[in-house]
């Protein structure tokens, strides 16, 4: 950008951008106003297009992709599985029973134990 110099009389400033001025139309002349000048201009306009398009498809394609994956794996995870442990499905007595039966070889009722019966105080 021009700037004005305190020592410089306006006349040498015009005559520096009226000289930027012509230079410039001579590095970008004007385009011949012909009937072919706006059908090439939009065949280069759009030959950019498509090569932008073809990235963009390509990458939408990625990101479908990629989404549908994601939404299979939600899916498949949410699903119950076969086999449930029985960490998961019984409960704390049940599974102490279970494991009573299993050391001790005689069956215990969990029904059959009332509640009054069980202590939570230490045993001394």
């Amino acid at each position: 950008m021009l700037r004005p110099e305190p020592e410089a009389p306006n006349g040498r400033l015009e005559t520096e951008l009226s000289r930027l001025f012509v230079n410039y139309r001579e590095a970008l002349p004007d385009p011949e106003p012909t009937p072919g000048f706006m059908p090439g201009l939009w065949r280069r306009i759009d030959s950019r297009r498509s090569s932008t398009g073809d990235l963009r498809r390509l990458a939408q394609g990625f990101v479908t992709a990629a989404a549908l994956l994601s939404l299979l794996i939600g899916i498949f995870l949410t699903l119950p599985q076969g086999r449930v442990s029985a960490f998961y499905s019984n409960t704390y007595l049940e599974i102490l029973a279970a494991d009573a039966d299993q050391s001790q070889g005689v069956p215990v009722d969990l029904e059959m134990v009332p509640v009054e019966a069980i202590s939570y105080e230490r045993a001394q």
